[in-house]
């Protein structure tokens, strides 16, 4: 497992794909250990990295991650099942706005690391899907620095991401349904939990 972990370091490094920091991802796994989750939902799976690392927190956990890229999608699949994980993570290829999920299925936490652009439109979405004590945790707030300095980026697309990126997070705060934390580790974590129980 460690083996394999550390090839897909390397091969996110060599292709150029974004995975989930280190600090970050151990957060969560801690997470997942203090508050018992065992279901997930992953939006953006990319390679599969974070999933599996999730997956791996504790025996119970089951994981769903969504991603819409399919090479990177038929990455993922590959990973999951050389680290024997195919029992503990279902592997979707979808865009996430455009998957259908059975309102009967609820999860202890939902992760959102996806199309940066889109994080409202996701959290609006899949919020429903939140079990009552549940928690939604996104990843990339800080964006590698740029946000909150969005005014002295010169690249168009790149200032309206971060643009966006700040947009959400006044989002969060002022979410009269969720209580949201932020956590200066890795590239910048949020959690958000119901205000009142469901």
């Amino acid at each position: 497992m460690k083996e394999l972990i550390l090839e897909m370091e390397d091969y996110a490094s060599k292709k150029n794909v974004p995975i989930i920091e280190k600090k970050s991802i151990a957060f969560i796994m801690k997470y997942i250990k203090d508050n018992n989750v065992k279901s997930i939902l992953e939006i953006g799976s990319a390679i599969g990295y974070s999933a599996i690392l999730m997956a791996s927190a504790k025996e119970d956990v089951f994981v769903t991650t969504i991603e819409r890229d399919e090479e990177r999608y038929m990455e993922c699949l590959k990973n999951v099942k050389r680290c024997g994980m195919d029992k503990k993570i279902n592997v979707v290829f979808q865009d996430a706005l455009d998957v259908n999920l059975s309102e009967e299925v609820k999860y202890d936490l939902i992760f959102i690391d996806a199309a940066k652009a889109q994080n409202t439109r996701l959290f609006e979405k899949y919020k429903y899907f939140l079990k009552p004590k549940g928690a939604i945790i996104t990843d990339n707030l800080k964006f590698h620095g740029y946000v909150e300095k969005s005014d002295q980026i010169e690249s168009k697309n790149l200032k309206g991401l971060v643009r966006k990126i700040e947009e959400y997070i006044e989002y969060l705060k002022e979410n009269p349904e969720f209580d949201t934390k932020f956590y200066d580790i890795g590239d910048g974590l949020s959690v958000s939990t119901w205000k009142d129980e469901k």
